[in-house]
């Protein structure tokens, strides 16, 4: 069996983290979060894999190559236009034979549910997930095993089953999304498909996710994501650690990384290949730091990714932040991550002020920032790659 992976498109909200890669090449504990999905699928029993692209489609092919070195192979499919989840599936029509396995790129889900999902023996099967608020998701109307309706964010919910997007499929299907119809967002939905494919009668069942289920849709869930895979994670530790250096709980060193002495570290915390860490700073739980990455003196980096080449003068601090490529931090920059009154933090996403659910959080910061020295950035700021800070200035 066969898995076909979405993962065509930018990911608009996620900017300006995307201004250069893919939304699902973007790092999480320090693989992108791509990886994580194969490595699930592949601790499932999958060895083929069909991959959908299309936004800097290079950065995916030239990360996973063939898949030899892993042991499976790779397709990879180029979308066009982004038209909708049923064009996507549709263009993996001439790669997948009988049943097959569609997973998102964005979607995180364990080996175990995958693995029951390719045990299925129906037409088709939909993950769905018991959900609080079932009004902001797709929702099935079950009859026994059977789903025997598909609704999208109906105002009263017959149901509290969201559909989670990861499914199983026969090739019928795509006959079933060459007749589908333009819906009125004007794309081609693949819960559209299904439908005809229970008006016609066919077994569609439902299989419920019990475990962890993540779906990455805006920069801040990308923090979620670290911490519940930090926590998963066996530390390994390949780097030197001076003998004054604290690390306390599970702490991962890459090769090449330097740990200076007096650092403070507290896992879980994964640091990537050819750092150079301190002296003297504190680097607390929930933080993942990319390769070849300098934390100065006197720095402070808490619940954070911050990924490759970036430079984090001393006397800084950063909470609650995701950090991208080759950025800068002038001495003393400091990064605001919570609000005096304690309201959720508001980020602007698509030019719309968006509720970020978080009491905390800092600076979502494209790659090639550089910030001035005592640069002070304000809760919840946006900067876009390539920007810089003045000496002093504050960012809001």
């Amino acid at each position: 069996m066969k898995a076909v992976v979405l993962a065509a498109g930018e990911g608009t909200r996620m900017r300006p983290l995307t201004s250069k890669i893919p939304k699902v090449m973007l790092p999480i504990a320090n693989k992108p979060m791509l990886e994580h999905i194969v490595d699930a699928a592949i601790k499932a029993g999958i060895e083929g894999f069909v991959f959908i692209t299309g936004y800097n489609e290079e950065r995916i092919s030239e990360y996973f190559g063939s898949g030899e070195e892993r042991g499976i192979t790779i397709d990879y499919v180029h979308q066009k236009e982004q038209l909708g989840t049923a064009n996507a599936i549709g263009c993996a029509k001439e790669y997948v034979k009988d049943k097959f396995i569609v997973l998102n790129g964005d979607v995180l889900v364990s080996s175990s549910h995958i693995r029951r999902m390719t045990e299925r023996k129906e037409d088709a099967v939909i993950t769905v997930k018991h959900v609080e608020n079932p009004s902001d998701f797709g929702v099935i109307e079950t009859s026994g095993d059977n789903v025997s309706r598909i609704i999208e964010k109906p105002e009263n919910p017959p149901t509290d089953l969201a559909n989670a997007g990861i499914y199983l499929f026969r090739e019928s299907i795509f006959e079933l999304i060459e007749n589908t119809p333009l819906s009125p967002r004007e794309e081609y939905e693949i819960t559209d498909s299904l439908q005809m494919l229970i008006d016609s009668d066919a077994n569609v069942g439902y299989e419920v996710l019990e475990e962890e289920w993540i779906d990455i849709g805006r920069p801040w869930d990308l923090l979620d994501a670290n911490a519940v895979l930090l926590e998963e994670m066996k530390p390994v530790r390949s780097g030197l650690v001076e003998p004054n250096a604290t690390l306390i709980g599970d702490v991962s060193v890459g090769e090449g990384t330097l740990i200076r002495n007096g650092a403070y570290i507290i896992g879980p915390v994964v640091i990537g290949k050819d750092c150079d860490i301190g002296p003297n700073c504190f680097i607390r739980p929930s933080t993942t730091i990319g390769n070849r990455v300098h934390i100065g003196n006197a720095v402070e980096v808490k619940n954070c990714i911050i990924m490759d080449d970036t430079k984090i003068g001393h006397l800084t601090y950063i909470g609650d932040s995701i950090i991208g490529r080759k950025c800068n931090f002038g001495a003393g920059t400091k990064v605001a991550n919570l609000r005096h009154d304690g309201r959720n933090i508001k980020v602007n996403i698509k030019g719309k002020r968006t509720d970020s659910g978080r009491r905390k959080l800092g600076v979502i910061m494209g790659d090639d920032v550089h910030t001035g020295i005592n640069t002070s950035i304000n809760v919840g700021t946006v900067m876009k790659s390539g920007s810089f800070t003045k000496p002093g200035e504050v960012v809001r």
